[in-house]
């Protein structure tokens, strides 16, 4: 299974390096996205330096849709879907691969827009240890959740618009969790943000229990 999941990441992340679409397209976006809630909101009272950590995870989440969509619509184009289907590897790896190269991808992007964050929003980091937890268990979340409804929309035609309407509702929990474990994290109590990142851990952990087991089925619905 650990092998298979290494061969489908390898593969998502070659073909994200070759097209550069992260690095040409979303990540610009997301750095966009900053920039107009900057634009937005008044800086000279401080509300950017309040509401940083709810814009760093709306920004973040808009990527997330993105690079979810951008992932299975290659496995759609030229019957990638159907060969991978064929290929005789073992769908938890198939699941674990694509949402390890979904999260590696969501990392990068946090990096950019954690800098623009406290560049931009001159957000002060407190609880560092906190910091990165979350966004490691976010993260997790994140990617699990979207690989699993992906494959779910995939088969549709309408899956450019079902799938956010899908999605969203389901990553409520870790828009909020992470936004207060933020809140914690940058200027805030780092105590008070810990068990908001244990939800976020628990989120993780479901998702990435459930879409081991039914990535197979899912896998099998027809096109």
């Amino acid at each position: 299974m650990l092998r298979d999941a290494a061969l489908i990441a390898g593969k998502d992340l070659r073909v994200e390096l070759r097209s550069q679409v992260t690095t040409q397209q979303v990540a610009p976006f997301a750095v966009l996205v900053l920039i107009l809630f900057g634009v937005a909101l008044d800086p000279d009272r401080g509300i950017l330096a309040r509401a940083s950590s709810g814009l760093f995870w709306v920004a973040v989440l808009f990527c997330a849709l993105l690079a979810i969509q951008r992932a299975f619509t290659i496995e759609s184009a030229d019957g990638g879907r159907d060969a991978l289907r064929l290929s005789g590897l073992d769908p938890a790896g198939i699941f674990l691969g694509k949402a390890a190269a979904i999260a590696l991808q969501l990392a990068a992007l946090e990096v950019v827009l954690a800098v623009g964050v406290v560049i931009m929003y001159g957000a002060e980091v407190t609880g560092a240890p906190l910091l990165i937890a979350t966004c490691v268990a976010a993260t997790a979340g994140l990617a699990a959740a979207g690989t699993l409804y992906g494959v779910l929309a995939a088969g549709l035609r309408v899956r450019e618009t079902l799938l956010p309407i899908l999605l969203l509702p389901v990553l409520a929990p870790v828009l909020i969790g992470a936004t207060k474990s933020f809140e914690a994290a940058l200027g805030g109590v780092a105590s008070d943000g810990w068990p908001w990142c244990g939800l976020l851990v628990a989120f993780a952990l479901t998702y990435l229990a459930v879409g081991t087991l039914a990535f197979g089925t899912l896998m099998e619905e027809p096109s």
